[in-house]
């Protein structure tokens, strides 16, 4: 039943409702966290990338362990947003904007 109510989708966020709930629902909360660090791991791998940098100099240009580093480009640990500008505005000369909606 689920996989045909997938297939009768009409877009990405019916999807996620028939597959996660609708949003506020404790399990589409979840994904959507994950979600999130998802996206801020892949950003800060690339930013670091660009930079041409291995983890470990980043690391030591933070004051941070190349293993923090490494989890946070994993998505596998939480991230302060006062870390989360250190490394990208110090760590890579990024600028860190923040949207709320």
């Amino acid at each position: 039943m689920e996989k045909e109510k997938i297939r009768k989708a009409k877009n990405f966020d019916e999807l996620l409702d028939i597959k996660y709930g609708k949003i506020g629902t404790e399990k589409r909360d979840v994904f959507e966290e994950k979600a999130q660090y998802f996206v801020i791991s892949e950003i800060l791998k690339e930013a670091r990338k660009e930079a041409n940098m291995t983890q470990e100099q980043l690391a030591d240009k933070v004051g941070t362990k190349k293993s923090y580093i490494s989890r946070l480009e994993n998505g596998k640990c939480d991230i302060q947003l006062s870390t989360l500008y250190k490394i990208f505005e110090f760590g890579l000369g990024k600028r860190v904007n923040l949207m709320f909606g």
